[in-house]
Order: structure tokens, then sequence, then C-alpha cells
């Protein structure tokens, strides 16, 4: 039996990103009517240990390379940031007072996409908080988004990027799904991919968990996560330097992500749907994130197979109204 499916309706979302943080934030995205769904940032079962003097953020105008050009173009973004401090027992609390207090903007179910990350049992942990919190919240849909491309922390790379890891991390949410009498679609969120061997060893993954169960656990993924070993620099008196704390490295998303995450896209759907794996891959719906602010970069990425569309820095620069320029242009094109 296929995993329970992923439902956005309509298929606009924000990504798991600095614009997601707090009840505010979350409760802002919430009420916003031109979405179907609010992803939480990427949250830990004990929290990540967020400095303000080394993790931050910036936007850049993407030909000019330079967050101190004040255009209007500033549609890149850097970050080295991690995840968020907020532990998960924290975005679940933020969903039961929205819950209480929030309608759901459309008429129609809108839930969460709860983002987290951790060890392969961290994550089935995390599957049990969600699960419980979904039994007491029937009337929103829950999922969680297992985030395993984070390209900011230390000496931990991806897990996106290994088989083995995947696997793990797959046989964790089997086990956490079976024995749960609640069940929540479950994704990854995936890194860049840059070649063909790297998708090659996801998609190698996920039969590979199709066969060992019968049929692959996940209901979705997310494609894509920002492009690590990235530098913005700045101009000042001295040369140019750094925009970002601690050497600068980071995260780059926005605009110049876009083409990539299209390519993503494109190719993890004709991957997930060949002849071969359709039984046991072609259940697996894909949210398509990466340089989308307006309805030309979100009917792009509907036509190259995107179930539903994230926006992450365009919800920086521009604000929750992005979504209702994207739909309702969207809706005249």
């Amino acid at each position: 039996m296929a995993p329970q499916p992923l439902v956005i309706d309509p298929p606009l979302l924000n990504t798991a990103n600095p614009w997601a943080t707090d009840l505010a934030d979350l409760s802002r995205l919430y009420a916003c009517p031109h979405t179907g769904a609010v992803t939480t940032r990427t949250s830990l079962l004990a929290g990540f240990a967020h400095n303000p003097a080394i993790h931050q953020f910036t936007f850049f105008d993407a030909a000019a390379h330079d967050p101190q050009n004040r255009s209007k173009e500033q549609t890149g973004s850097l970050n080295n940031l991690g995840y968020s401090p907020l532990t998960l027992d924290t975005y679940l609390g933020f969903i039961k007072t929205i819950a209480a207090t929030h309608a759901s903007p459309t008429g129609k179910p809108k839930g969460f996409l709860v983002s987290v990350t951790g060890s392969p049992a961290d994550v089935a942990g995390c599957y049990a908080a969600i699960a419980a919190l979904q039994a007491q919240l029937p009337h929103v849909p829950l999922s969680m988004e297992v985030n395993l491309s984070c390209p900011n922390i230390p000496n931990k790379p991806p897990p996106a990027y290994n088989g083995a890891s995947l696997l793990e991390y797959l046989d964790a949410i089997h086990t956490a799904v079976s024995s749960s009498s609640q069940k929540l679609p479950v994704g990854f969120k995936t890194p860049p991919y840059t070649h063909a061997g790297q998708f090659d060893v996801l998609v190698g993954a996920l039969r590979r968990s199709a066969a060992a169960t019968g049929v692959c656990p996940l209901s979705f993924l997310t494609a894509t996560n920002t492009l690590g070993s990235s530098l913005v620099m700045t101009f000042k008196e001295t040369g140019h330097t750094a925009a970002l704390p601690n050497g600068g490295i980071g995260g780059m998303a926005g605009a110049p992500l876009h083409p990539l995450a299209l390519g993503n896209v494109a190719t993890l759907r004709r991957m997930l749907d060949a002849d071969e794996d359709k039984a046991k891959l072609g259940h697996i719906r894909i949210i398509g994130a990466g340089g989308v602010s307006d309805a030309a970069g979100y009917g792009r990425m509907k036509q190259v197979g995107s179930y539903a569309v994230g926006v992450g820095t365009g919800l920086g620069v521009y604000g929750v109204d992005v979504f209702g320029k994207i739909l309702t242009a969207s809706a005249r094109l």
C-alpha cells in the first residue's frame, strides 16, 4: 500500500527558512489564503546552538554580486544559519496555538509540513511526536519533512549524498510509520544534485527501500535546498570582503539557484516515473523549490513536474504578499 499522499491546495507554500521561525511568522503564513500549507523552519529534538554573531543571512543582487547594492534585484540569498534554535516541541506547541486560534483561510484543510532533522533514531522520535499531535488535531493535516541537505553543519556532510545513510533514514521512517496508528506523509528535502551519479544514489536508495518493504515509505521530495560552498563578497575601502561572518561560506538560494533547481525537479520526476519503478516510486510527489518569486517561476516549476511549489528567498524579499502575487498572476497566464 502506498504511503499517505501529500495534499497541498492551492499547491503553493513556503519552504523551511528563516522567515518561518517563530509563532508570528507561522501565524502570518497560516493566515495567508494563497498557500495550501505552511512549512516550519527545520528543527531538532534538542534545538540548534544558534550564534547570532556567526549564523546570519544576506540578500544580494545576482548581477552585481554585492549585498550593498540596494537595487530592486536583490533576489539572491546566502546563509550560514544551520537549523532553528527552537526545539521540535516548541514548533508543535506553535501549531497547537495556531490550530486553536485560526481557521483555515482557504475553506479547505490547511496543514503544516514539520521540517526536522537529526539522526535516524531522532527522526523516528520526531515522527512519533508529530503523529501524537496529529491525533489531537484531526482537522489540521500534518506531514514530516526530513531535511537531509543542509550544507552549513561543520563535519556533517548532507546524508542525502550517501546511499547507506539514506537507507538508514528510510528504514527508520518505515519502522516509525509501521508502528504508529497515525499515518503521516513523510518526505526528504534534498540538496541540489549536480551530476547523474548523485541522482542515482538517491533513487537507488529509494528503490532498495521499496524492494525491502514493497513500496518506498516516502510521500514526497522537496527539491532543492540551498547550494553549499558559496561565497558572496562586498566591497569596502579595504577591498572585497566576505558578506557573512566566519569566512562567509554558506548556502546560496534565490534566483541564481533557479535553473539548477528546475533541472533537479525535472530529472527526479523523470526517474521516479520510469516504467520499471512507477509502481513503487511513482507515487512520490515533488515540491519544487529554488528561485521562485513570480508566476513565471511557479509555472516553470509546475511544468517540469512539481506537484506543489515552495518559496524561500522570495518570501524573505517580498513578504507574505508574494504568494498572492504568484497565484493571481498565474491565473492570467
